[in-house]
């Protein structure tokens, strides 16, 4: 049982910290509106995800706490809903409904193939 928070807490962490320099990264690259950074780490994240459970289950290649280290702890300190939520929130009050739009179908989009893809290749590999 400490062993599994662990992995969540040292995932998390690192998926955090990852994030944010990524994010911040994409985001000095540009001056547009629209959260290019963040819909990048998510989908980034949604890949992650899927291979990662791809490999679990059909290469068993991880462990129960490995897998408990990539799915619930890095890519959940890695993904960022509730960033998405407060950008979609921020591009409504702006009046950037095209855009907003835009984002949350993308997101959806392309973040619901990352993890099919994932899933894919973590069989397949």
């Amino acid at each position: 049982m400490i062993r599994s928070f662990l992995m969540v807490f040292i995932g998390g962490g690192l998926g955090s910290m990852i994030r944010y320099s990524l994010g911040r990264w994409i985001s000095a690259l540009h001056n547009h509106h629209f959260p290019y950074g963040t819909l990048l780490v998510n989908i980034i994240a949604c890949f992650i995800l899927g291979i990662t459970i791809g490999l679990a289950d059909h290469k068993q290649l991880f462990s129960p706490s490995a897998r408990l280290f990539w799915t619930v702890g890095f890519c959940g300190g890695f993904s960022t809903f509730s960033t998405f939520s407060h950008e979609t929130f921020y591009l409504i009050q702006g009046g950037f409904n095209l855009s907003m739009i835009a984002y949350v179908a993308l997101s959806l989009l392309f973040c619901v193939f990352a993890v099919y893809l994932g899933l894919f290749a973590g069989e397949h590999i």
